[in-house]
């Protein structure tokens, strides 16, 4: 691709790369190029304009914040206190001791420890196990 542009963009080898075409294909190509500017100009338009859009919602967001008097300061503790909490642990539904001394506990989420599961086969568990 490198190569095409190098040719197009330097005059010298623009003309030996078109040496062999005719007038006729030589028009058929500037026409071409020429859709291709225009709908390349349409784009860059397109572009601008979603720009300016943009910046003007900026523009009426920052002068609605200076109004009720917030700064991005706010907006970024606000961000921070309605983050998901995490390290709260779940409530124990289930606790079991065994012979030995031993408590297990589970809070009924994820998968059954063995000691669940062998009282569970035995008909001993249930949700007043607690």
């Amino acid at each position: 691709m490198s190569d095409f542009i190098n040719i197009l963009t330097h005059a010298r080898r623009l003309q030996a790369a078109v040496r062999e075409l005719s007038v006729a294909e030589l028009e058929q190509v500037a026409e071409k190029l020429a859709a291709v500017i225009e709908n390349k100009k349409e784009q860059e338009a397109e572009k601008e304009r979603e720009q300016e859009k943009k910046q003007a919602l900026k523009d009426a967001i920052l002068k609605q914040m200076q109004e009720a008097g917030l700064g991005l300061e706010d907006l970024a503790g606000a961000e921070a206190s309605t983050s998901k909490r995490t390290g709260q642990k779940r409530p124990v539904k289930y606790r079991f001791t065994d012979k030995s001394g031993k408590e297990h506990t589970w809070t009924g989420i994820g998968r059954i420890p063995k000691v669940f599961a062998e009282l569970k086969e035995q008909g001993k568990l249930d949700k007043h196990s607690v």
